[in-house]
């Protein structure tokens, strides 16, 4: 149980503080997470790994000479937004471009996804590696949709080296695929780890029992099975690795990594066993790590990650590295004399609308103050809904996403711009604050709605439902979900279908958002009866039957305050 903390809300942020604080020498801080305290040299391809918090070791452990040039920090569990990425790595670049590493999640995928397009738009070469290792989450024939677990380590050590090495932008690209392609993960969980401030860990292993197949995010396993000996779990282990070879025998690295809560002891005699397994399998291991690499808080558990090495794999393997976490060899310095610059944060600029959108303006704060009251009150129950199949963020997400909105609303309304002005930061500041998959598609969802909100009048029932069919375009083209996925989306299609209908109908906007609302909510309510098909659900999809999506819940919930709130507005009547 995590029971060290001062206000659960801002334990990443106050992690980072004590963290940056401990390591000087190795890290400083910047706007979305910590870069080398001194810059490596100019011209230098720059290595940037990112993710959730609560993996230490990973993934602000790792940075310093040998390994990352930067680490993109996200709240517990949870992707960080693309604007912390965009920060981070424009600190980090060094002039020949950035490369970002992460493993395969779908807040992830989006978030970097943007602040690659970003950086690109801004003239720096930038692109992503997405580690694919964890051979629980998916069969062999589609690993592009397996989850990045704890190889993730290996293929930033290699990329790193590589950079540090002086391989140009397209060669670090590939030795790091090429890393990812030979490397296999397969983990177990004995019991569940436990978010700061709560008192339940996100899922629980019966006494006796094991999980086998486990994510790193506080997902529980795929599979039960009984609880093995230290000999009996090694083998499963290793057989399971062995199943999945990418080539027969050769060399391998190792990593027998504990999870947050199991032993240094209890993993050296599970890896007695193993070492001798891999041995009577002709395998020769290569500098393997018995420790704590990629945990996942106070999880009770462990995991095997196997690389089949060639040549140029096991040199970038073995080569120095010095960071607050990894240690190897003597690092030649390769630093430069300057230090880092502050990255500049631009101000957008701020149009002032009429006074007409004065008024509406502060109605849309005031309703963003209801919709993040409303999160708040059903925190624990969408972060429950969550824990079934996935990280058990959502609820968490959601509430530091929709506070966020509140001050930038604040922020925006107190300059006297119309209410699509303020919705649109509100989303700009949901994206950034929330992280993950939600905040990237809430953020986006209100940005999108927002621009096709009029500031110069009261909007249309017309205007309303336009906006909600570029919040749901933008949805989709974010997160590539369909009706049927167990999404957000399986709410937001019908939404918009019914509120286009009821308008083109003749219904003003409360009746119509009202009845939208109410298809809205049975929609949410039957995706009880679906298998998330995408996502982090995905790989534990069988679970999460008979549970309704989070997402789509908490989307119901959102639209249906609304219409309440329109129907205010309006004297509970025909409104525009």
């Amino acid at each position: 149980m995590t029971r060290l903390y001062d206000d659960p809300a801002t334990f990443t942020e106050d992690m980072v503080t004590g963290f940056v604080a401990a390591h000087p020498d190795h890290v400083r801080r910047v706007p979305g997470g910590v870069v080398r305290s001194r810059p490596a040299r100019a011209g230098k391809v720059a290595v940037v790994t990112g993710g959730g918090s609560g993996h230490y070791p990973a993934f602000c452990g790792v940075v310093g000479p040998g390994f990352a040039d930067g680490a993109v920090i996200g709240n517990i569990f949870t992707s960080p937004s693309a604007a912390d990425a965009h920060s981070v790595a424009r600190a980090a670049d060094r002039g020949a471009g950035v490369i970002f590493s992460f493993g395969n999640y779908a807040g992830d995928n989006m978030n970097f996804g943007l602040a690659v397009e970003r950086l690109q738009r801004e003239g720096i070469r930038a692109h992503n590696v997405v580690v694919t290792d964890d051979v629980a989450s998916a069969p062999a024939a589609e690993q592009t949709k397996r989850r990045g677990v704890v190889g993730d380590f290996v293929v930033f050590k290699v990329a790193s080296a590589a950079a540090e090495e002086g391989y140009d932008f397209d060669e670090v690209v590939r030795v790091a695929e090429h890393a990812n392609a030979r490397t296999r993960s397969l983990g177990v969980a004995f019991d569940g780890c436990t978010l700061p401030g709560q008192d339940h860990p996100l899922f629980e292993v019966p006494d006796g029992r094991m999980g086998l197949g486990l994510g790193i995010h506080g997902e529980p396993g795929v599979s039960e099975t009984p609880m093995p000996s230290a000999s009996e779990l090694a083998k499963t282990l290793v057989d399971g690795l062995l199943a999945e070879a990418p080539v027969a025998g050769g060399r391998v690295t190792a990593i027998l990594n504990g999870l947050g809560a199991t032993k240094y002891e209890e993993l050296f005699v599970v890896w007695g066993t193993a070492s001798r397994l891999l041995a009577e399998a002709g395998v020769e291991v290569v500098a393997p790590e018995v420790g704590e690499l990629v945990t996942s808080l106070d999880m009770a558990g462990c995991s095997l990650t196997l690389t089949w090495l060639d040549d140029e794999l096991e040199r970038l393997w073995l080569a120095p590295a010095d960071t607050p976490a990894y240690r190897r060899g003597t690092v030649e310095s390769s630093t430069s004399d300057t230090e880092f610059e502050e990255p500049v944060l631009v101000e957008p600029e701020v149009v002032v609308a009429p006074e007409i959108g004065q008024a509406t303006s502060a109605e849309v704060v005031g309703a963003l103050r209801e919709i993040a009251e409303l999160l708040r009150d059903n925190e624990d129950e969408l972060g429950r809904l969550d824990a079934i199949a996935g990280d058990g963020d959502h609820g968490r997400g959601m509430t530091r996403g929709s506070s966020a909105a509140i001050e930038a609303a604040e922020a925006a309304a107190s300059q006297g711009v119309g209410p699509a002005a303020v919705l649109v930061a509100a989303g700009d500041a949901w994206a950034s604050k929330a992280g993950g998959t939600s905040g990237v598609l809430w953020g986006a969802a209100l940005r999108s709605f927002g621009d096709l909100l009029p500031d110069h009048r009261e909007a249309t029932a017309a205007d309303l439902a336009a906006g909600a069919e570029a919040a749901l375009a933008s949805v989709q083209r974010l997160g590539r979900a369909e009706l049927g996925d167990k999404t957000l989306v399986d709410a937001l299609v019908p939404f918009a279908e019914e509120l286009r209908g009821a308008v083109d109908e003749g219904s003003g906007g409360a009746v119509a958002w009202r009845r939208a609302a109410a298809v809205a909510t049975k929609a949410a309510e039957a995706t009880a009866e679906l298998r998330p098909r995408t996502g982090r659900a995905r790989p534990l999809a069988e679970r999460s039957v008979g549970t309704p999506d989070p997402g789509a819940t908490s989307l119901a919930l959102v639209l249906t305050r609304v219409g309440e709130l329109i129907g205010n507005h309006s004297g509970g009547g025909e409104d525009q």
